[in-house]
């Protein structure tokens, strides 16, 4: 198996299945480096672009808000976590990769700093994980990866929140609300 490096469960005290945990997010801020595939699979966007062959590895150098790849192009850096959720009530193995009505792999590049993230929770304590930094990214993984990188540091605020009942995520962020409709499931 494999899926995503996360840090977490983080226990938060006072949460129960049918509370909202409100996630603010305080500080992003990535490491020094990081990289993106193009390519190298077949997809319905790597076969429109005819990427489908051997893939592309860009590697990026990330300082003062700039990423520059080794080509010299340049990307304006809006760090952002790419996995942030609770697990599903069912007992089990859950992979990493699909996001879930509870969050998860939601890879939304709104959810930047000043961006509060609401999740329905599904077990007591609601065992928040986080993980999958990204530098960037443009609408989706279309090529399959963001500017993944690591991150020097990443402050969230926890709040329970008995009073907002959720079927799945949404955020309030600085550009306005987002809205997530996943669903009630995700197969593994």
């Amino acid at each position: 198996e494999y899926g995503h490096a996360l840090v977490g469960p983080v226990y938060v005290r006072g949460a129960s299945p049918g509370d909202t945990l409100a996630v603010r997010i305080d500080a992003v801020e990535p490491g020094g480096w990081g990289y993106c595939v193009g390519g190298g699979w077949p997809s319905v966007f790597n076969e429109r672009y005819g990427l489908t062959g051997e893939g592309v590895v860009h590697t990026w150098t990330l300082a003062d808000g700039i990423g520059r790849n080794q080509h010299g192009h340049t990307v304006t850096l809006r760090p952002f976590m790419g996995v942030m959720g609770l697990p599903p009530a069912e007992p089990g193995d859950h992979s990493t990769i699909p996001p879930r009505f509870c969050g998860g792999n939601l890879d939304c590049k709104e959810l930047v700093v000043g961006s509060t993230l609401y999740l329905p929770v599904t077990v007591p304590g609601a065992l928040f994980s986080v993980g999958d930094g990204h530098a960037a990214q443009g609408d989706g993984e279309v090529s399959g990866t963001a500017i993944e990188c690591p991150m020097d540091r990443v402050e969230l605020t926890f709040d329970v929140r008995a009073d907002l009942p959720l079927t799945a995520p949404f955020a309030e962020t600085p550009a306005g609300l987002v809205t997530m409709g996943l669903g009630d499931t995700v197969d593994d």
